[in-house]
Order: C-alpha cells, then sequence, then structure tokens
C-alpha cells in the first residue's frame, strides 16, 4: 500500500505534483532502478545521458523518502572520510587523500550542471557557514580551512571571529565560524522531480505506486510488482534505509536513524535579514548538531539531533523547539508550521555502501546523514558501473564494512550507544 507525502515544507512547496502510472504489464528495458530519490533519479539520468533505456519503480512518489526530508544542504563534509582514506591507501597509495578530497566536491559540479542544463528551479543557493560551538572548535575550522586552502580554495573560505559572525547569523550562541562559498543549499523535492522529469525527457519510464514484491535475478533480472514487471539487464537497489529488498545480502550492513525538521511560520523580509543576514546555510561543530537555513518564502528550517533507536520522533516540532529558540531568542514561541522526520541510513563506519547482490543486481546506499551530495556522487559511480566502467565502483565495492548479524533492533541500539558515549565526548572536546 503507497503512502502519501509527509507534511513537510518541501512537499507544500512542489512546483508541480508529479502523477506517474502505476506499473502495470510487462515491460523490457535495460536498466531497472528501485527507489525513486535521490539516488535513484541520478543514476538514471546518467544512463539515460549515456543512451541507455531505463525505468524507475518506486512505491510511494518520487522523492518520497529520505530525500524529501532532509535540510537541503550540499556540503563537503564527506561523513566517513578518515575511514575511507585508510582503506583506499591499499588501493590509491598516496593517491587516496586526493581521491576522498575531490570527492567532497564531486557532487555539487554534478548538481550544479544539472540543474543549469535542464533549468531545474530548486531555490538553489550558494554559501554555508560552519559555526563553532565552543571556543575549542575553532581549531578544528583552522585545520578545515588550512587543508582546503592548500587544494586551491582559499579564495572561496574565510575564517570568522566570534566578532564578524553578526555579519552572517543574528545569535549569540557561537565563538567563531567558517564561511564557505562554495556549499549550497536547495529544495530536495523539486530538485528530485526536476531530475526526474530530466530523465523523463531522455527516455526513462517512471511509475510511482509500484512497491517491488519480488526480483529474479536469473540470465536476465525480473522486477515484479503487484500489477507488473520489468525484465532488465541490469537491477539497482536504490532505497537506503526505506526498501527490506535482499535481505540475506544486506542484512546487518545499514540501520536507520531519524532525523528531524521542522519549518516556522513565514518571517517578514526584515526578520529574515535580521536572522541570517547573508542567507547562509549553517550548521554547527558538535557531534550531534544543529543545521538550519532560510526557506526561499522566508520561513526558518531547522533541524537537529537524531534518534537512533530507528523509529520516527512522536513531536518533531516540541523536540526542536528548545534548540531553535536557543539559537534564536528572537523567534521565541513562533508558530513551527511544518514538521517531519526522515530515516537516514547509517553505516557504522559511515562509508558509503556501494556493490552486487549477484551478478546483475546492485546496491547504492548508506549516506550517514549527507545524502544530497553523496548520492549525486553514487548516481554517477554506478551509472559507469553499469556500462563498464568500474574502477570507481570496484573501489567502494572493496571496502570493508561491520555487519552486525542480528537483527536491525540490536543495530540500532548499537548505534544509539555509539552516539551516547560520542555526547559524552562532546564534554572534553
Amino acid at each position: 500500500m503507497s503512502q502519501p507525502r509527509c507534511n513537510s515544507y518541501y512537499n507544500a512547496t512542489i512546483n508541480t505534483e508529479t502523477d506517474y502510472p502505476e506499473l502495470e504489464g510487462d515491460i523490457r528495458v535495460d536498466v531497472v532502478i528501485v527507489g525513486g530519490g535521490f539516488t535513484g533519479v541520478a543514476t538514471a539520468v546518467e544512463l539515460c545521458e549515456k543512451g541507455y533505456k531505463v525505468a524507475i519503480v518506486e512505491a510511494n512518489k518520487i522523492g518520497w523518502g529520505a530525500t524529501g526530508r532532509n535540510g537541503g544542504q550540499v556540503t563537503g563534509s564527506l561523513s566517513g572520510d578518515t575511514a575511507m582514506i585508510k582503506q583506499l591507501r591499499n588501493k590509491l597509495g598516496t593517491d587516496a587523500e586526493q581521491f576522498v578530497w575531490n570527492m567532497r566536491w564531486r557532487g555539487h559540479e554534478i548538481i550544479k550542471t544539472r540543474v543549469k542544463k535542464y533549468a531545474i528551479e530548486c531555490d538553489l543557493k550558494y554559501g554555508h557557514l560552519h559555526t563553532a560551538y565552543k571556543t575549542s572548535h575553532i581549531n578544528e575550522l583552522q585545520q578545515t580551512y588550512d587543508e582546503a586552502c592548500k587544494h586551491g580554495m582559499d579564495s572561496e573560505l574565510e575564517l570568522l571571529t566570534k566578532e564578524q559572525l553578526p555579519e552572517y547569523i543574528n545569535t549569540p550562541l557561537y565563538h567563531g565560524g567558517l564561511l564557505n562559498k562554495r556549499n549550497m543549499h536547495l529544495h530536495s523535492v523539486n530538485l528530485c522531480i526536476g531530475e526526474a522529469r530530466a530523465a523523463e525527457s531522455l527516455g526513462a519510464l517512471i511509475f510511482e505506486n509500484s512497491a517491488v514484491i519480488d526480483i529474479d535475478d536469473g540470465v536476465l533480472a525480473t522486477v515484479t510488482t503487484a500489477k507488473g514487471k520489468i525484465t532488465a539487464n541490469s537491477v539497482v537497489l536504490a532505497g537506503n534505509a526505506y526498501h527490506k529488498l535482499a535481505r540475506k545480502k544486506l542484512r546487518g550492513m545499514l540501520f536507520p536513524a531519524s532525523l528531524g525538521n521542522c519549518a516556522t511560520a513565514q518571517l517578514t523580509s526584515e526578520q529574515a535579514h535580521d536572522l541570517i543576514p547573508k542567507d547562509v546555510a549553517v550548521y554547527d561543530t558538535r557531534f550531534v548538531l544543529d543545521y538550519y537555513r532560510l526557506t526561499a518564502d522566508n520561513r526558518l528550517m531547522f533541524g537537529g539531533g537524531t534518534n537512533y533507536s530507528g523509529r520516527d520522533s512522536k513531536n518533531v516540532a516540541n523536540e526542536l523547539r528548545p534548540a531553535l529558540e536557543r539559537t534564536f531568542p528572537q523567534l521565541r514561541g513562533i508558530n513551527i508550521e511544518y514538521e517531519w522526520t526522515g530515516m537516514a541510513g547509517i553505516v557504522l563506519n559511515r562509508i558509503p555502501q556501494l556493490g552486487k547482490v549477484s551478478n546483475n543486481v546492485f546496491y547504492c546506499q548508506g549516506y550517514s546523514g549527507h545524502g544530497v551530495a553523496t548520492s549525486h556522487i553514487m548516481g554517477e559511480i554506478m551509472a559507469n558501473a553499469i556500462i563498464g566502467e568500474q574502477l570507481e565502483f570496484n573501489l567502494f565495492a572493496e571496502m570493508s564494512h561491520l555487519r552486525i548479524p542480528l537483527n536491525e533492533w540490536f543495530g540500532n541500539q548499537a548505534l544509539a550507544l555509539g552516539m551516547m558515549y560520542y555526547k559524552v565526548m562532546e564534554n572534553f572536546r
């Protein structure tokens, strides 16, 4: 049974709602992609641009899952970078650091190019501020700045003192910040729908309300739904934390964590400018951080906290309001008009998981809260793998990952314990 879109700001401000048909009958394509979020749609665009016949099957609506529930920030903060470099050194040697550094910004270029190429209206804006929650965190920002400058980004970054912060953000909470002019923020659902329409214009077949109930991975793979089936040379599983397919292979590798977001009532232009004068997106330096930005219609979108139980939070607005009002006391008592949760796919070592379930069934998942940019990178890598260019795919597919052999509940408890440890360690940073 398909489910409606959640009560998010994104879904309330969709440019044009999708109305793709349910899959019925038998269809033959080159590649069938299971999941209509960023990973699936980005992979589809890449393949269609290369001339492949592609079908997307989505259990609900395009952008229904984590794609439509995030904070809309496109940043170079690559989850699992340290673990990734350590493992890649065995394959790439001293080039491992440069490979990972380039990956930090690769998703930005894909999104920026695609928005321009297909004239996608998604409120794309530039500018991001990484704020020091404690004075001791300023050294971490300095290290990030120094590394970026070594890679030629000095014209795009600026270290800000506490005294300079009011030019960008009107809160007494922080002790410094790192301004990044390359990072972006955007309307996630309108981007995803825009990319889906781009894929459709290139010949992709898209089906909504079409949950997959079986995959037969014979010489040709067959994906079956309640009313139809698609035969293809290859299948890509792109459901991340929202699907339960291929459990024999994938169980114990990925764990859902609930992220909460909300959006306030509309602010006046003066109020919005008073909060964030330069309209940058923001997140802080804590392990469990707050992240926020202004929307195109002058609301404050505010997210934070993570529920590692694997269950959605019951009252997101009540949970986020104290942090919102601590950050911006001038918004005390403001009405919160939208609240929503989304399941991020958390990997224990934070390295995205790419691989094969069988010879012709691929999977791609696990961005650990950094999915907007990373999903587009992985879409490019997955498309290249399917057409036979598998170097980057193999680098990820051969990564070592911890697997918790018991059920998902135990995995989530392990994550919760791990984050409790990091919260305690926060006191010593």
